[in-house]
């Protein structure tokens, strides 16, 4: 393994024993609202901090970008090493006990994402995966699957509920997608999602508004297992446009053919 990415793996699994440890009594976990339908609890910030000791204890000079605390005062446009961190994948999966979560770790290095780990503490799936070397659940080789018609495909999404506008354009997607696969799921959190892709638990996925942090460790695992991610119109720069859709080949092809016309 390498040692960046065993860094990484020691910090998720930091952040997960903070989560384990509070998921035993969720009622005295204090939760706050960012927004409508966005939460986050002290669990959050303090599995974040637990990851951001572990990455910084081993790689001092590297920057961060994690959803809770935001940018490290070294994060700038040509910053060469950036680790990008979700400390808690599908809070509100978490704070109901629905046990769908997950942490998630990917380094950028030089524009390009090298390391990424995604861990289930649920399951105590590890997926990991460095660029050019593969990806793998626990330590075993995933690819994605193979089936190579939509019709016959289980697609992954997400809902964009904090934005009813973008509802609205979510729903004429929906329409389009449900008659032409055998199944949608949403789960509720993106970056297991992607992983899931990566282990040809699902076929495909789309979703729009998504952070950094919730694509770039999945996005690296899925074409390592063979997969593609791109825009609704194929492109490459989903990562910070935030709107994604990722798949095995065949089946993303297909996606993009029914969703690009909601490009924007």
């Amino acid at each position: 393994m390498h040692p960046m990415l065993n860094t990484a793996v020691k910090a998720a699994r930091r952040a997960a024993a903070v989560i384990n440890r509070a998921s035993f009594d969720l009622d005295r976990v204090k939760v706050s609202s960012k927004g409508h339908n966005d939460f986050v609890t002290e669990v959050d910030h303090a599995a974040e901090q637990a990851i951001i000791e572990v990455l910084l204890g081993a790689y001092p000079d590297h920057a961060i970008l994690a959803e809770e605390s935001g940018a490290s005062a070294n994060l700038h446009d040509d910053a060469e090493n950036v680790w990008i961190i979700d400390p808690l994948d599908g809070t509100t999966n978490y704070i109901h006990g629905f046990p769908q979560y997950c942490v998630s770790i990917a380094l950028q290095q030089r524009g390009q994402i090298t390391q990424a780990v995604i861990y289930d503490p649920t399951r105590n799936d590890l997926f990991t995966a460095t660029k050019g070397a593969g990806a793998y659940l626990n330590e075993k080789r995933i690819r994605v699957g193979n089936r190579d018609k939509l019709a016959n495909a289980l697609i992954g999404t997400g809902f964009p509920f904090r934005d009813m506008q973008m509802l609205d354009e979510y729903m004429q997607m929906f329409k389009a997608i449900v008659p032409a696969c055998a199944g949608v799921r949403r789960p509720g959190s993106a970056a297991l999602d992607l992983a899931y892709i990566a282990a040809g638990r699902f076929d495909g996925f789309f979703e729009k508004g998504l952070k950094p942090w919730d694509i770039a460790a999945g996005s690296l695992m899925i074409t390592e297992a063979g997969g593609i991610v791109g825009t609704f119109v194929g492109d490459s720069d989903y990562l910070y446009k935030g709107d994604v859709i990722a798949g095995s080949p065949k089946v993303f092809a297909q996606i993009i053919t029914l969703l690009s016309p909601f490009a924007k």
